[in-house]
């Protein structure tokens, strides 16, 4: 990338591809994303953990604003675009500031018997997690792993292995393995939430959320 980019430093990890809603109230970020719309320029959201910024980041547009406060604070609507790696941050200005390298996938032919694996296992786990299944939100979309990744019961530190990755057969492998473990656990706890609330002895078993 030819000139530096602002970067927005969050608690979640962002994927080519993925719509990502996002409420600007501190001012250092009220500027930046001005700064942003004023030049139609993107900004770089990377992940920010445990007080730690990783190396490798995604660009974002901003598709929308959705609304504006009296008092500068925006609801607007990101999508991610590009993999980065970090080379160099500033801190002249309010917000952060870096130069980035691009990062690009490498060539490949799909595997596409893992693909069909992952896809497979996706809708499974949507199943188990009460949501609407659609075949045909897979061929809607280059690459699965981004698509599948960011609903897929990954920890942040997941999260960030596949945005790191540079190569979609890689980023499928992992997914895989990590479905073929999860899945599991999640149908042992469904079974045993099923189990529960057949025993009129237990009632307050804890909701899939705090489990």
């Amino acid at each position: 990338m030819s000139r530096p980019i602002p970067l927005f430093p969050l608690g979640v990890v962002l994927y080519p591809g993925e719509r990502l809603p996002l409420h600007i109230h501190e001012p250092r970020y009220k500027e930046m994303i001005g700064y942003c719309l004023e030049r139609e320029d993107p900004f770089g959201v990377v992940l920010q953990n445990e007080g730690v910024m990783a190396e490798v980041g995604c660009t974002a547009i901003i598709r929308r604003v959705l609304h504006r406060y009296d008092d500068g604070r925006m609801d607007i609507q990101a999508e991610g675009k590009l993999r980065f790696r970090i080379l160099r941050v500033s801190r002249e200005q309010s917000f952060l500031t870096a130069d980035v390298e691009s990062l690009l996938d490498t060539e490949e032919t799909i595997d596409t018997h893992a693909r069909e694996r992952v896809i497979t296992q996706h809708m499974k786990l949507l199943e188990l997690a009460g949501r609407a299944v659609r075949p045909s939100l897979y061929e809607e979309v280059g690459l699965v792993s981004y698509l599948i990744a960011h609903n897929a019961g990954l920890t942040l530190e997941q999260k960030q292995d596949v945005l790191i990755s540079s190569a979609e057969n890689e980023r499928i492998a992992y997914l895989v393995k990590h479905l073929e473990t999860f899945i599991p656990r999640l149908e042992q706890m469904e079974g045993l939430r099923k189990k529960v609330r057949s025993n009129g002895h237990i009632r307050d078993f804890p909701p899939a959320a705090d489990s």
